[in-house]
């Protein structure tokens, strides 16, 4: 396992609350606004890179950046909980955050229970095996195999959908390290995470075999308690799509402009 996923794993044994600022100090002015900001608690679990990870005991990704951003753009100051995937949503419904923004799919089930804005990130789920593996060769053989999933996730439902066994993670770092152990036959994850991955020394132990699912449909979530909140988040993502802020925001971590993200 790389230094960077073996360090996600270290992090992610505690809980991170980390806190930026979305405003610039130095005038007594300027300290008294900051006084006055009122608090955005964004929800996230930062084991999911590209989307958010924890480097240098900072969690960063390209959920943090546009929220990030969003928080700059309405005058909120913003404050990050780094909680297990599957809390996310019961974190939002009692109160604790205010928005979750973890590269999560805006499915029907959640919608019963939370708002989401308006889809921001459109991609695939994959399989991924241990390099020498030739017997899996996408969703279409995992049936009766053990395949590996963070908790919660869409990826696991698709992958028992095809007839996997299915092993839940609580993090997406304890999956890539099961994955490398032989605990798990293979993972499916989401196609952007797995690659960076890959990108970041796991190139030589995994690969991604066969075609992605496409039904990725990411949105941040908010309380069904505060349309305003909703409306905002909304307005300003479609104002950022239009004058470009989005489009670097996604390139800087996807390594590419966006397509379809509309």
């Amino acid at each position: 396992m790389n230094k960077k996923y073996a360090a996600m794993i270290a992090a992610s044994l505690a809980a991170v609350t980390l806190i930026t600022g979305c405003g610039g100090t130095g005038s007594t002015d300027k300290k008294d606004a900051a006084k006055d900001q009122k608090t955005l608690i964004l929800g996230t679990e930062a084991t999911f890179p590209p989307f958010e990870s924890v480097e240098n005991d900072k969690i960063v990704g390209f959920d943090i950046d546009l929220m990030q951003a969003i928080c700059d753009k309405l005058g909120y100051k913003m404050e990050i909980k780094n909680i297990g995937f599957d809390a996310l949503i019961p974190a939002l419904r009692s109160g604790q955050i205010d928005v979750i923004a973890a590269g999560m799919d805006a499915t029907p089930d959640r919608r019963k229970q939370v708002d989401f804005t308006d889809v921001y990130y459109h991609g695939g789920y994959v399989i991924v095996v241990k390099k020498d593996n030739t017997t899996i060769t996408g969703y279409d053989s995992i049936a009766g195999k053990t395949v590996g999933a963070q908790v919660g996730a869409k990826a696991g439902e698709i992958a028992a959908d095809h007839g996997a066994v299915l092993k839940q993670f609580d993090t997406n770092s304890q999956g890539w390290m099961e994955l490398e152990a032989g605990t798990v036959d293979a993972i499916s994850i989401d196609m952007a995470v797995a690659q960076d991955y890959i990108n970041h020394g796991g190139a030589d132990k995994i690969k991604i075999v066969g075609e992605p699912v496409t039904s990725r449909g990411v949105a941040m979530a908010v309380s069904k308690d505060k349309p305003e909140l909703l409306k905002q988040i909304n307005d300003t993502l479609t104002e950022f799509k239009k004058d470009g802020t989005y489009n670097k925001i996604y390139k800087k971590w996807f390594g590419e402009e966006p397509k379809n993200q509309n």
